[in-house]
Formats: C-alpha cells, sequence, structure tokens
C-alpha cells in the first residue's frame, strides 16, 4: 500500500510516455479538419532515418571510402575479431555475454564504419555521429581535466579551498545560461574577448560558419559545465585513497607517476567507471547548447539526436521526432549497457 503510489507515479510518468512515443515512431501525425489524423505506417519513419529524406540528416551525407578510411575499417575489424576470439577462448564465457559481445561488436563497427564514410571532404555528419562525437570528446575531455583538477587539490598547495570552490561553481549555472555566456564570449566582433583576439591579430572568426569550430565551441562548454562533476567524484576518490600503501611505496623510491599507475590508479577506477558512466548516460541528452549557441548550425552540421527529434517535433513530425528518440535511446542503451559490462564491472573486479 505504501509503495503502489510511487509505483503509479512511475507508470504515468515513465512507462506510458515510452509506450506511446513507441506507438507514435510507426504513425503519420497530419492536421485535419476538427482535430488530427494519426495514419500508420509500420517502420517507414525509421527506413527514411537510415535510406530516406531523412538519411543526409541522421547518418550524414556518404562520400567515397579512401584509402585511409579502408585501412581504419580494416584495423578495426581485426582487432573486434581479435577481442571476440580471445572471449571465446576465455574460461569466463557465456552465452549472454557472448551476445553482449557481439552487439556491441556490431554497434562499433557500424559507428566505425558511419565515421569513415562521413568524416572527411565531401562528407558530412549527421545528428547521429555528431551526438557521438560530443559524447566520446565530450566526457574523454571532462573526466581528465576533472582527475587532473581533482589530483591537483589533493597537495599541498596554497588556497587548495579556495579553489575546490571555484572549481564547483559552473556546475550550479543552468546549461542555458552558460550557451548564452558562451555565445557571448565567443563574440570575437563585439564580445568580451574582442580586444584579446584584435591584439593577438586574429581578428574576426566566423567560428559559427565552420562545422567543426561550431562543434568545438559546443564541446568547450560543455565541457566547462561537467567538469566540476568530474572533479569533486575524482576528489573523493583520491582522498579516500590509502596513504600508507602511497607513503610505503615513497619509501621504496617509486617516482610519481609509478606510484599513481600501480597504487592510486587501481584503488580510484571503480570510481573513476562509474563517474564515466553517470557522464555518458547524460551527454547523450545534449540539447541545450547547441540549440542556444548555434541553432544546429551551420546547417545541421551541431545537431544532436536530442535537438534533432525536438526540431521534428516542432515542426509537428510527431512520428518521426518519435524514430529519432527511440534511436536515441537504443545508441545510448547499447553504449552505456556496453561501457558497463566492458570497463565498470572489470573495473570493481579488479578491486576486489
Amino acid at each position: 500500500m505504501f509503495v503502489l503510489p510511487t509505483v503509479l507515479l512511475i507508470l504515468a510518468f515513465s512507462i506510458f510516455p515510452l509506450v506511446t512515443s513507441a506507438y507514435l515512431s510507426l504513425l503519420r501525425f497530419s492536421l485535419g479538419e476538427g482535430g488530427y489524423e494519426l495514419q500508420f505506417v509500420g517502420m517507414r519513419n525509421y527506413v527514411r532515418l537510415f535510406s530516406g529524406s531523412q538519411q543526409f540528416h541522421f547518418v550524414g551525407v556518404f562520400r567515397s571510402a579512401g584509402m585511409i578510411s579502408i585501412a581504419v575499417m580494416a584495423v578495426t575489424a581485426v582487432a573486434i575479431a581479435w577481442w571476440l576470439v580471445r572471449y571465446v577462448m576465455s574460461t569466463r564465457r557465456s552465452v549472454i555475454g557472448g551476445i553482449g559481445r557481439l552487439i556491441a561488436a556490431a554497434a562499433l563497427l557500424a559507428v566505425v564504419w558511419l565515421a569513415a564514410n562521413t568524416v572527411g571532404n565531401g562528407g558530412e555528419l549527421g545528428s547521429l555521429m555528431v551526438t557521438l562525437f560530443y559524447v566520446v570528446v565530450g566526457v574523454a575531455l571532462q573526466f581528465l581535466l576533472g582527475l587532473g583538477l581533482a589530483f591537483l587539490c589533493t597537495l599541498p598547495l596554497r588556497g587548495g579551498r579556495f579553489f575546490r570552490i571555484l572549481f564547483f561553481i559552473p556546475l550550479m549555472v543552468t546549461p542555458v545560461g552558460i550557451a548564452y555566456m558562451f555565445r557571448m564570449m565567443a563574440d570575437t566582433a563585439v564580445g568580451p574577448l574582442a580586444p584579446l583576439w584584435a591584439w593577438l591579430g586574429l581578428g574576426q572568426i566566423a567560428w559559427a560558419a565552420s562545422s567543426w569550430l561550431a562543434r568545438c565551441v559546443v564541446i568547450i562548454g560543455d565541457t566547462w559545465q561537467w567538469v566540476p562533476f568530474m572533479f569533486l567524484v575524482m576528489l573523493a576518490a583520491l582522498e579516500g585513497t590509502s596513504r600508507d600503501q602511497i607513503e610505503a611505496a615513497q619509501l621504496d623510491g617509486a617516482s610519481g607517476w609509478r606510484i599513481f599507475r600501480d597504487v592510486t590508479w587501481p584503488s580510484i577506477a571503480p570510481v573513476a567507471a562509474s563517474a564515466v558512466l553517470i557522464r555518458l548516460i547524460e551527454a547523450f541528452k545534449i540539447v541545450d547548447l547547441p540549440n542556444v549557441l548555434t541553432n544546429g548550425g551551420p546547417g545541421i552540421a551541431t545537431e544532436s539526436m536530442t535537438l534533432h527529434a525536438f526540431i521534428e517535433w516542432r515542426t509537428l513530425n510527431l512520428g518521426g521526432a518519435s524514430a529519432v528518440a527511440y534511436m536515441l535511446f537504443f545508441v545510448s542503451t547499447i553504449a552505456c549497457v556496453s561501457f558497463f559490462q566492458l570497463v565498470v564491472r572489470r573495473a570493481r573486479g579488479a578491486q576486489t
């Protein structure tokens, strides 16, 4: 009786919209006289994303694969095959584990193939690859910077407490506020950093007209916002590391890098893997920064999958918006479950 209200709320606000959006992704929504009309179209909304009128928007514009692209795909295929063979030959293999690894391997191979055929001259990234770019590059930068700042704050430096508070501030700012702030700072004509650009002789930089510069500005804004999260988690993990082991290694004459690699990192690896997993789940939903900073431009170069679904919804293409949202659900689920099984669980097992 006490749990029932919570279960009903979960059913009402989580499961029901999930099922409804799945149903909408199989329909075509159109306004009609006195209301609206829903027409069942099956998988047509999904087909449009991969081979139809929305292919350029979702998977991108393909180009002819060069020698470098073919070499990258071949090396990736060989590495994946070697990884699968090693698992089959191991003593810990299982049917479920094998199926999961096959799904992860197929997804990784598909992403590498898509990147090899859309990155470069003549190719354009779609919202799928743009989202993966934000996730992979952004989370990696945030983790490395957060870990570095946390490590510095564990050293006996003056002003350590002040910088701990300072590094935490960006996390309290709303994403829309951060987007407007970086949009103002990146304005090389009248922004607050315009005199610095002029003094350096760089002049006005039309970053919003360049696909990769615009994506990098989005990454910088997202990194500035989420580095504090990584910093706090990794600082707590570093301060929880056993000082006895570190002091013993120092007495044995181990270098700072050797101590970090053999003593500190094994103890913080489970926490680091869990923090990265949390950020992966959140990073797939990025929408505020590309929407406010670039409005998805130039063209659709900075559109994430969430922004893609929002734009489809805004044009009353509810079926297409639901299809994009469900593709985001599938991609993020495969990525996060694979990361949990292959990294987080392994890190926790290594610690025990």
